[in-house]
């Protein structure tokens, strides 16, 4: 009995280590951060610097900070304004564009880096040249948050590859106003912690000053996971109703079809990922701060990772993916801003400006600004010609009425005049 003990004790041991082996096994191994692929934080922070600097008549950058309980966040904010105005006449698109939100997204922050360089010095992309989109550009100011979430992506490079959190172990996208702190039955509390309060993050305390502020037409919130164009609503599997959410539908479908070959999701965020998701910033945006149009896209993802490979679940690990996932979606974003332009001008959310025809990428030119006033003059005679019936009518009614009123008056005359004069001769 003694003597067996040690050799149960043995293959307690073996099996408990054939175990171990079996769970590594299953869960597969990490991949490591690209580093020959992708910049650092601190490196992709300055290269933005750089180009600001080098185009100055384009771009501006400002640094904001803020704190909370002893956490603090500093986010940078990068101004596209191809053409400055004293006064806005309201004639331009107000678009803001966040990256980053989720530390682990890393290959988010490297599609606003290639954006920027789009908008001022490269104007190709895969060898689509887009000198004919300046008139679009033109009449568009566009604020880009390249990294939200700095300090959480400070804890992705120093080792915590699945950590989607900022520095306080936030989810910035579950600390918003919007059904904040609801729980569902399958909430992961390292995943989705919503904050002590909606706003307690210095992050997102920020970006809500900066919605209140700038007052975007668009704004697009950007992560990795899966291929998706996200509309409202996150918390609840349904759409807004009316004629905004016709609009945001049709921009995403437009953008899918023509970009895409309608291969990408789309729908409301809580409808089509599979799980409702309390407390988002496209909800805030779109509830509270009224955007007309806040989207969510989600740009990349390798269903085939294992759960715990999460560098490669979210970010491509090769340069040849690398390069076709930031052309595709740096594609993507200016037709977005063309669909979104032509659209909000469409529904008279921003007034008309000077954009009578332009070049769309790869298409002809297109008199948009003669077809839309040929329907509103259309469209004017017809309202006009409608009034002209309902009055014409209305003139009829009232002539025959005071002929009825005039015959009926008369008619009681001559009664009266009958009955006097025979009140005279009667004896």
């Amino acid at each position: 009995m003694a003597a067996s003990l040690p050799r149960r004790l043995l293959l307690l041991s073996l099996v408990l280590s054939l175990a171990v082996a079996a769970a590594a096994k299953i869960s597969g191994p990490r991949t490591p951060i690209s580093r020959d692929i992708y910049h650092s934080s601190d490196s992709l922070l300055r290269e933005i610097e750089v180009l600001v600097a080098r185009h100055s008549d384009k771009l501006s950058m400002d640094t904001v900070r803020a704190s909370n309980r002893g956490y603090s966040a500093e986010l940078s904010v990068v101004t596209f304004n191809p053409v400055k105005e004293s006064v806005d006449n309201g004639s331009k698109v107000h678009i803001l564009l966040s990256f980053g939100q989720h530390g682990r997204e890393l290959i988010t922050s490297e599609v606003a880096l290639r954006l920027l360089y789009i908008l001022t010095e490269k104007r190709k992309i895969a060898g689509v040249d887009l000198s004919s989109f300046e008139k679009v550009l033109e009449n568009l100011v566009i604020k880009v948050v390249p990294m939200e979430n700095l300090n959480g992506r400070k804890r992705v490079e120093e080792g915590e590859l699945c950590d989607r959190r900022n520095g306080r172990e936030v989810d910035l996208n579950r600390n918003w106003s919007v059904d904040w702190g609801k729980k569902e039955k399958d909430y992961d509390p390292y995943e989705e912690n919503p904050g002590i309060a909606p706003f307690s993050e210095p992050e997102a305390q920020i970006m809500r000053e900066l919605s209140k502020s700038f007052k975007p037409h668009i704004w697009v919130n950007v992560h990795s996971g899966m291929e998706a164009l996200f509309m409202p609503y996150d918390h609840k599997n349904t759409t807004p109703n009316g004629a905004s959410a016709h609009l945001m539908r049709s921009v995403l479908e437009n953008l899918n079809h023509r970009h895409f070959q309608d291969s990408c999701l789309v729908g409301s965020g809580g409808g089509s990922v599979g799980y409702l998701a309390h407390g988002t910033t496209t909800d805030y945006m779109y509830d509270i701060a009224k955007v007309p149009m806040p989207f969510t896209f989600e740009i990349y993802g390798d269903e085939k990772a294992s759960p715990d490979d999460c560098f490669k679940m979210f970010n491509p690990v090769d340069k040849t993916t690398f390069d076709r996932v930031i052309n595709k979606w740096c594609m993507a974003f200016l037709i977005l801003f063309e669909e979104g332009l032509r659209n909000l001008r469409d529904a008279q959310i921003v007034s008309q400006g000077a954009l009578d025809n332009w070049v769309p990428i790869g298409g002809d030119i297109v008199e948009r600004n003669v077809e839309r006033k040929s329907v509103r003059e259309r469209r004017k005679l017809e309202g006009l010609d409608l009034g002209m019936q309902e009055l014409r009518t209305y003139f009829r009614l009232f002539m025959l009425s005071t002929f009825l009123l005039m015959f009926m008056f008369c008619t009681r005359i001559s009664k009266n005049r009958n009955r006097d004069s025979g009140n005279v001769f009667d004896p």
